[in-house]
């Protein structure tokens, strides 16, 4: 459990209303990244505020309308997985720094030099990131913060994005599921759909995605769907 008397809030904001719990931080952040399940062990009270810092609670008639419940934890839980966590200081530094190492080595094994086209080592990288001011967000995703980022290396070094033109198969029953995963993972350069609903697609990612693409595609389809390497682009 974390220190006593260290707190923290978790907001959610729906239709112009707040709704504030008041949370351990460690215990807060574990569950939020899916890392705990008990919600108990998260709050300091089992009250729902409409502004903490005033002591003003949310009435059950304005839970039932917002959450269609007036359970706590299920309000909570609520809160805490679709709202804001507000970090501590110290969390936020380390979440930084963990994923900026993360944004480096993505960076680093998914780009060239297209000079040489050789990669680029992490130092590299670093000290272009460093010379560009580039800022991380602890809650964004490498991958997407990643694309950002080497737009703004372009002005520092020369980079290129190596990828790789997979061929994906994905059977009728999982195409609503997996569409818009795979949409957001790379460019549809190619789709068609067989007679029994089944999807072909030609998708374009970032090289280093091909792990990560495999892996989506077993787990959305329960080893159904397949996924090959066409080329290297």
């Amino acid at each position: 459990m974390s220190e006593k008397g260290k707190f923290t809030i978790a907001r959610y904001v729906s239709h112009g209303e707040r709704f504030e719990i008041v949370v351990y931080p460690d215990e807060a952040l574990k569950f939020k990244e899916g890392k705990m399940k008990d919600i108990t062990k998260v709050l300091v009270y089992d009250m729902v505020y409409r502004d903490s810092k005033k002591g003003l609670r949310a009435s059950e008639d304005e839970l039932r309308r917002v959450f269609g419940t007036t359970d706590i934890h299920k309000v909570a839980e609520k809160i805490l997985k679709d709202g804001e966590l507000l970090l501590t200081a110290e969390q936020r530094r380390k979440m930084i720094e963990e994923k900026r190492k993360q944004v480096i080595m993505f960076i680093s094994r998914n780009c060239i030099d297209p000079r040489t086209n050789s990669p680029i080592p992490p130092t590299r990288i670093e000290n272009a990131m460093n010379e560009a001011k580039v800022s991380i967000d602890p809650f964004k995703s490498v991958e997407e913060q990643a694309m950002e980022i080497i737009k703004a290396l372009r002005r520092i070094i020369p980079i290129k994005v190596a990828k790789a033109l997979m061929a994906v198969k994905i059977p009728a029953q999982y195409v609503g599921k997996a569409y818009n995963v795979l949409y957001k993972m790379g460019e549809i350069k190619r789709e068609s759909w067989l007679p029994d609903g089944t999807w072909i697609a030609e998708l374009e990612i970032p090289a280093g995605l091909q792990p990560t693409l495999i892996e989506k595609v077993n787990s959305l389809t329960k080893g159904e769907g397949e996924v090959r390497l066409l080329k290297s682009i």
